[in-house]
């Protein structure tokens, strides 16, 4: 039923909340763990209009990073004997996200949130909402508290 799972990972704990329940669902289903690693330069957040110089550079280190990342999290998924691919895609994150899903023909995406309300949901947004609006599958969001 769901062989290509899609899950986005920030590096963080709590983005990474979600691989147990992508794992499990590959296992049952006999499919795959798309790692998907979206890469914001900070540049673009604190001043998109702004072009830095060096940024080219900066960014080329992010990328590197998040493929040594993903690599981590695929070794670590491989030895228990789920199937991985990898991707690193820039831009919005949430519209990177969607794309992906879309281009993998993804079944499922598999993803974390902070579960955040009132205030702290209007500042900081929410990407799995802007996932959940317009998901092209499923999308299995996993709450976790704390982090």
């Amino acid at each position: 039923m769901y062989k290509r799972i899609l899950v986005p990972l920030d590096g963080s704990a709590l983005a990474e909340a979600a691989l147990p329940h992508a794992e499990s669902l590959a296992q049952q289903y006999g499919g795959y763990v798309i790692l998907l690693r979206v890469v914001v330069s900070p540049y673009a957040i604190v001043a998109p209009d702004l072009v830095l110089a060096g940024t080219d550079v900066n960014q080329k280190q992010f990328v590197e990073q998040a493929g040594q990342y993903l690599q981590g999290v695929a070794g670590r998924l491989q030895a228990r004997g789920i199937g991985t691919k990898s991707a690193i895609c820039e831009g919005p994150v949430a519209e990177a996200i969607l794309n992906h899903a879309k281009a993998e023909n993804a079944e499922l995406i598999v993803m974390s949130t902070h579960g955040r309300g009132g205030v702290s949901r209007w500042v900081y947004g929410s990407v799995a909402d802007r996932v959940l609006q317009a998901a092209p599958c499923p999308i299995l969001l996993i709450r976790v508290t704390g982090g």
